[in-house]
This record gives structure tokens, C-alpha cells and sequence, in this order.
């Protein structure tokens, strides 16, 4: 797996995670766990792979 997820993108990627995961305490009844989704962004950000990235042919990673 190569790298393809720069730090700006994985901040963000932290950020909108969080939120989602947010909405298990803030929501009620079954609507509370689409905040699991949270758990998509979280994982690509600390793994730093993304693979609709690689789908795409994107990359946000710096060039080395």
C-alpha cells in the first residue's frame, strides 16, 4: 500500500470522522448509528491509504 493521503487531507480526515462519530451521543433512536460512518475517514487517515484514491488515480501526498 502506498502512501496517497497528505497531512492537510488526513487533518481533515480526523476532523469529519470525529463529527460523525459524534452524532452516536447526539442522535436518537436508529438514526444514531450512521455517526459509525465516522469509523471510514478515521481509518484511511491513520493508515494514510485511501482506496477510492486509487481508484481515482489521486494522490494529495506530497512528491518525493
Amino acid at each position: 500500500m502506498k502512501v496517497n493521503i497528505g497531512s492537510a487531507d488526513k487533518v481533515v480526515r480526523i476532523v469529519v470522522g470525529l463529527a460523525l462519530l459524534s452524532l452516536l451521543f447526539l442522535l436518537e433512536g436508529k438514526a444514531r448509528w450512521f455517526g459509525l460512518i465516522g469509523l471510514v475517514p478515521l481509518l484511511t487517515a491513520f493508515m494514510g491509504f485511501c482506496p477510492l484514491y486509487t481508484l481515482l488515480g489521486v494522490s494529495t501526498c506530497p512528491k518525493r
